[in-house]
Formats: C-alpha cells, structure tokens, sequence
C-alpha cells in the first residue's frame, strides 16, 4: 500500500469473529509483488447471500457470474482475486472463472452456484488459471487470517485496511455485522473501483436480505462518488450464516426485522464512508446535502452534480470558498433549479442566497472551515421537499500520479 491518506482511521476497528465464516489469504502472485492477493472466505452451510452489482454494461465476468448465483440465495465461499481485474477478457475471463468456482465447489463438494468471485485491478489481463489455483491449493490450507490481513488483501490502490462493525437484537438474541471494503479510485458506484463483503450471523431469509441489502446500498454505496468512474467491477455481497440462534427473519414485520435493517444500513454508511476517505490523492471528506429539492431523486442527481465537478473538487483542495462553481454544478445537473430561490452555505455559513452573495457575507468562517479535513456543502433550492445526502473528497494532483502510473 502507497502513503495512507491523512482522511484514515487512527486504526484498522476490533472485529467480532462471526460464526460459520472462516477467512483465510494466500499468494497466487497476479502481479509482481510479494503480498498476499487472494481471499478465501468459508462459509458455513445454510448461509444465504444477497448482492449488488454494477450497471456498467461492460461488466467483469465475475459479476455475471454473481448475477446469476445471487436470485439462488445460498453460498458457501467468497473468493476475492485482486491484481486482475479479469473484465473485457472474453471466454477465457469466463472460463477462469468457471474454473474458479468448480474447484472450490469441488473441495466444499457444493454447488458451482454456491461460490462467490470478484477480482480487481488492471482491466483487459486474462486471470491467470493456473496462478488462481495455485494460490487456491495455498489459500485451503493456510491458517484463518484475521479481518484486517482479509480487508489488506482484496486491496489495490488502497492505503490502508477497511473495516466496519454493527449489531443488532432480534428478539432476545444479539447478532453480530462485520464488513470489509476496498475502494480507492473508479468510484462511482451506479447500483466504485469497489468491492465490499458483509459477513453476520444472523438467521435471515434471502429474499428479505436482499430487500434491506438494496435499500441500504441506496443510501451509502449509491451515494459516493471519488471520480464519477463507475467500475466494471463493483460488488457488495452480504452472507447471512445464521449461526446466532435467532429466530429466523422473514419478513419486515418480523420482530428484529426493523433493527437489523437499521444495523445494515449503519455499517454500510461506515463502509462507503471509509472508501470516500481513501479517495486517490484525498485531503479532504466532503459531505453535500440538497435539500428544497422537487424529489428526492432529483436532490440526489443535484448533490452527484456538485460531488463529481472538478471545478468544485479542486476549489476544495484548494481551501477556495468558490460558491459560484456550486452555482454552476447545480445549473448543469439538468434537474429543476431556479435561480433566485437558490441558497448555498459552507459548514453552518450561508454565503449565498435569492441570486445573490449574502450581505454581509464574512467569509472568514468560511475560510476556517475549509481549512478542515471534513467539509460541508448546503444546497436548498427552494422548491419542494426533496432531500438527498452524498459524500466525496477534494481533487488534488495526487489523483493524477496514481493513476497516470497505474498499470507500471
């Protein structure tokens, strides 16, 4: 891993162990380098499994793949390839993948359908079968590995390990939620490049998990973005082990139901936020709310407007309280705007209003604001009730160098 961003955690979090998961690393050596780069995650039987996926319509092989197995509900192994992004390879990415699935299928002696692939990295590079099972054969016999060394090992450009923790009582019964994240560059998540797995023992219907997985990606996953980039490869998955003596969940009106959901939600805001926070060359985390919006989907293109322009990401990095860029982002989103009703504020100052600069504005308030890591940007366009909340970082030159040398 390169510099940690100054955005990170003190420290990777303590994380519960949860029954029925066992994970364990391994090097297959998709690049040149001496690390570990391939995950293996056991799963207890009986776990079910809900995901979403990319809308790119190019989309990794490994993400067919999941599209398929996800309506099944069940799994029994996650494997995370990083290195290799295996997407835009043909049938041999396909067959790698096939080849993946039927090795671990064939050591659990489970369905091909039941095992779980994703991969990352450079796009257009054949995975490598022989160096996958290879690190396969390593990865089956290794000792379990702990949240954090799984969390480093899916990484790419990241800087640092990604993890979260939540938990919830259903009934008289606590369950545990662990997850892990990688995400650093392509983000852009349209359901970044991204890839994030939710570990719990909680007894939960698929089709339930699947309900509250969705609702809650579209309040965190779906509301991050480090460069508009959507990935080819992005991926949440979430195992249900059922391992916690819970009475099983069904159903929204199951009792536990309600909490539980909230708990996914929580972690999955804590993840998406971690991967904000490692945005490639990031100085700054920055939080925009849009309100007075006519919906909330409108709000929401608004708020990715003002997120992915880089006239305002670079304003930010460069501590400038340009509101006039805001201006501009709001115009272009092509949603409805009206001039003279809009207000904009940095943190808790207003500085514009009606059209105009605020009288009186001081914009030293502002300017110690900016000067901060975390940042807030107020839209309130006056014309309903549509709110919506996204998060990004600032656009500084190190974005460039990473990526401008990304495939040496």
């Amino acid at each position: 891993m390169t510099q940690r961003s100054p955005l990170a955690p003190a420290a990777f979090p303590a994380l519960p162990a949860i029954a029925g998961v066992t994970a364990r690393a391994a090097r297959a050596r998709y690049k040149n380098w001496d690390r570990c780069d391939l995950t293996y995650v056991e799963l207890a039987e009986g776990t079910t499994v809900a995901g979403v996926t990319t809308q790119s319509r190019c989309p990794s092989p490994e993400v067919e793949w999941c599209r398929d197995a996800i309506p099944l509900g069940s799994a029994r192994a996650l494997v995370v390839n990083a290195g290799n992004a295996n997407a835009f390879t043909g049938h041999r990415g396909r067959a790698a993948v096939e080849a993946i699935a039927a090795k671990v299928a064939n050591h659990l002696d489970c369905k091909p359908s039941d095992i779980f692939i994703s991969s990352t990295g450079v796009i257009g590079v054949p995975l490598p079968v022989d160096k996958a099972e290879a690190g396969l054969e390593a990865a089956f016999t290794a000792v379990p590995c702990s949240w954090e060394d799984a969390a480093t090992t899916i990484g790419t450009t990241d800087t640092y390990a990604k993890g979260a923790h939540a938990a919830a009582m259903i009934g008289g019964t606590r369950v545990e939620l662990v997850g892990i994240i990688k995400g650093s560059g392509m983000i852009a998540p349209d359901m970044a490049t991204m890839l994030g797995y939710i570990f719990t023992d909680a007894a939960i219907d698929a089709r339930l998990l699947q309900q509250m997985l969705s609702a809650a990606n579209r309040q965190s996953f779906s509301c991050i973005t480090v460069d508009s980039d959507t990935s080819t490869s992005d991926t949440v998955l979430a195992f249900a082990t059922g391992q916690a003596g819970n009475a099983p969940l069904a159903t929204m009106d199951d009792a536990g139901a309600d909490a539980f959901a909230a708990a996914l939600g929580d972690l999955c805001r804590q993840l998406a936020h971690l991967v904000v926070r490692d945005g490639e060359g990031a100085s700054k985390f920055i939080e925009i709310v849009v309100e007075g919006a006519e919906t909330d989907a409108s709000a929401h293109r608004i708020a990715l407007s003002i997120a992915n322009s880089p006239l305002v990401k670079t304003a930010i990095a460069g501590e400038d309280a340009n509101w006039g860029r805001v201006v501009m982002a709001v115009g272009k989103a092509g949603e409805p705007a009206d001039r003279d009703k809009l207000s904009i504020r940095f943190g808790a100052t207003q500085v514009a209003s009606g059209g105009l600069a605020l009288e009186g504005y001081d914009e030293a308030p502002v300017a110690a604001h900016l000067k901060g890591q975390d940042i807030e940007i107020g839209v309130d366009l006056g014309l309903g009730n549509g709110r919506a909340t996204v998060w990004t970082c600032d656009l500084t030159h190190g974005y460039i160098s990473i990526n401008a040398d990304y495939r040496s």
